[in-house]
């Protein structure tokens, strides 16, 4: 048999902190053989990424490492190395280093500079370990954004950062990783980030590039969605320890220790019944919600139609050339012929890739937004009103019916706010009792997201992601609202903390009587909540049905390649990779007909019961 490329043994890694040490990683042994993919899994906190820096030197020097050895055996070198044998900023680490290994982080913004083009920080990589005349750094520059699939390289080569999108920028991060062609490519939750059809892009060019260059890639994540269509091994790992390892296909279809049970079954999936609870590793202890509605006078009543109607939004920005004052400009529509209606106690999912105009329409319903045209409806206890008509004064009330629950709850509470003082702020805002009724009322919303009423003087940077997210939902629900406006709450979550959040969010609309706008990238969490789906695209609703009809009947190309590009953590439902590589599947003009747009709108028809899909109108092709 062929020795590893990497082979890891006994490693360990323990950092010295103000409360003394802490283990990170304990003992881990496994290989990474030359040429395939190995998926490092496991949740937020096991150690995935400590192992990445200890391969690479990148540790920090609170760090220490031990370990019995750490063979890299370089085809391009004339014997084994052990990496643990060398001081990490010894001048034949720093060779290897972004040479023969390199790293795909997973946020590219932040691992890209804004003041060098695209161009200067690919071509970095071989100024520093190749020596290459300016001429021949830039055409090998080009020719990797060309392979790592920019469509025009040459400008690219001369573009910032801001300019790209994100999937390109993350082409752009894979590009400086493989312009000195290593042997070891290292992927950090490098789709955390993206859109899911952007993410089978990137899944299917580190799967060309890999069978290209013959590299081996260390994937770490903690989608077993992503691990399934990507890697032949699989490595589970649970608080700096391996839980299990091996075939990824075997123990994905027949796992064997109960970590690795537990994490597939709180994943959601296509193919389940919508119906199934989702299994969260640690389930949230469920409070006592419906004590929430006490004190609050909420009267009896039943909207006489939807709770929440959207009527043909229209929304442009101006984008400015040159400066506020240069008076150059382009109109950009972001949102054109809205229209939904949200049943009570109902939750309608929105879902569409970045840019479509999904959280758009929800700060429009917030008024955060202010839109060009159309009508936004609450029949709420109060009767109806239009919310796009209300005065600043009118709005405040309005603010007790509608709440917002965010995407990044530690951006969305206020570090110098103790978790008391962020809940029970929209209570004092809106006058609402006394102070020793609002710490009474925090207690019982803090109880009912499942956690400890003892904990509300601490401040959000001592919680979990997970337990911060459910910090900004009893916030929402602070006020007794009868609509919850939940903007992607889950996208940054792990798996296990995702399945808790959305159980919460189902037991809550359960005993609150809650109406959901809910709001996601992913069609499989949809499913999991909502009894509606709107699927946008480029500012337009393109398909609206029940979610049991989207997902037998999907009509629109659109809605069928999204559904394509989700990823499930099964090997024999592989991504359909050339369904989602349509390299135009949001372009409206290259829509097959009759859902082609060439310039118009279009309409919505009905095609089944409550199922309505955009069309081409005609006359818009004359």
């Amino acid at each position: 048999m062929t020795a590893p490329l990497l082979s890891i043994r006994d490693l360990h890694v323990t950092f010295r902190t103000d409360e003394g040490t802490v283990e990170a990683v304990r003992g881990i042994s496994f290989d990474i053989p030359a040429g395939r993919t190995v998926a490092l899994v496991g949740e937020s906190g096991s150690g995935k990424t400590v192992v990445s820096q200890a391969i690479l030197g990148i540790l920090p020097e609170t760090a220490t490492v031990r370990g019995e050895a750490m063979i890299f055996r370089d085809p391009e070198a004339d014997e084994p190395f052990d990496l643990l044998a060398c001081d990490p900023d010894a001048p034949l680490r720093r060779r290897i280093r972004g040479n023969r290994m390199a790293i795909v982080f997973q946020e590219p913004m932040t691992s890209l500079s804004p003041l060098h083009t695209i161009g200067d920080q690919v071509g970095e990589a071989l100024r520093v370990h190749k020596r290459v005349s300016a001429a021949e750094e830039r055409r090998h520059t080009i020719e990797m954004l060309r392979r790592v699939g920019f469509p025009d390289p040459e400008r690219a080569y001369r573009t910032y950062p801001f300019e790209l999108s994100g999937g390109l920028r993350q082409r752009a991060v894979i590009a400086m990783a493989l312009i000195c062609r290593p042997a070891l490519l290292i992927a950090d939750e490098p789709t955390t980030a993206l859109d899911v059809t952007v993410q089978a892009q990137i899944l299917k060019l580190l799967e060309d590039l890999q069978a290209e260059f013959g590299m081996a890639i260390l994937f770490i994540t903690h989608d077993l969605g992503v691990v399934a269509n990507i890697a032949e091994e699989m490595v589970v790992m649970y608080r700096g320890r391996i839980m299990e390892a091996g075939c990824c296909r075997e123990l994905l279809r027949a796992p064997r220790h109960p970590y690795l049970k537990a994490l597939l079954a709180a994943v959601p999936r296509l193919h389940d019944d919508p119906n199934r609870r989702l299994a969260a590793l640690r389930e949230v202890p469920h409070g006592r919600a419906k004590d929430l509605l006490e004190g609050l006078d909420k009267r009896q009543w039943r909207p006489d139609g939807p709770i929440l109607e959207v009527r043909g939004l229209r929304k442009t920005f101006l984008l400015r050339r040159g400066g506020w004052f240069s008076g150059q400009g382009r109109v950009v529509t972001a949102l054109e012929d809205v229209s939904f209606a949200v049943e009570a106690g109902e939750c309608l999912g929105i879902v569409g890739e970045s840019g479509s105009g999904k959280t758009t329409v929800s700060k429009i319903i917030m008024r955060a937004f202010t839109a060009d045209s159309g009508e936004v409806l609450f029949r709420g206890p109060d009767g109806e009103v239009d919310v796009l008509a209300l005065s600043e004064r009118e709005l405040l009330p309005l603010r007790r019916h509608i709440q917002y629950v965010f995407q990044d709850p530690f951006s969305s509470l206020d570090p110098r706010m103790t978790v008391l003082d962020a809940v029970a702020e929209p209570l004092v805002i809106h006058g609402i009792g006394t102070r020793e009724e609002r710490i009474e009322r925090v207690k019982a919303l803090l109880a009912a997201v499942g956690l400890e009423p003892r904990h509300m003087r601490r401040y959000p940077h001592s919680f979990s992601g997970g337990q911060r997210q459910r910090i900004g939902i009893a916030r929402a629900l602070a006020l007794g609202p009868e609509v919850l406006i939940c903007d992607e709450p889950v996208s940054a979550l792990d798996v296990s903390v995702q399945a808790q959040i959305l159980n919460l969010l189902k037991d809550l609309q359960r005993d609150l009587g809650l109406t959901y706008l809910f709001i996601s990238h992913n069609l499989a969490v949809v499913r999991y909540i909502a009894q509606t789906i709107a699927v946008m695209c480029r500012g337009l609703l393109v398909e609206l049905a029940p979610a049991e009809v989207l997902f037998a009947e999907a009509r629109h190309p659109y809605t069928r390649t999204l559904l394509a590009a989700i990823p499930e953590p099964d090997p024999d439902h592989p991504l359909d990779f050339s369904r989602v590589l349509a390299e135009r599947a949001s372009d409206p003009s290259a829509w097959p007909a009759p859902y082609g747009l060439c310039g118009g709108a279009g309409r919505m028809v009905a095609v089944g019961r409550k199922h309505w899909v955009r069309m081409e109108a005609q006359g818009e092709r004359a």
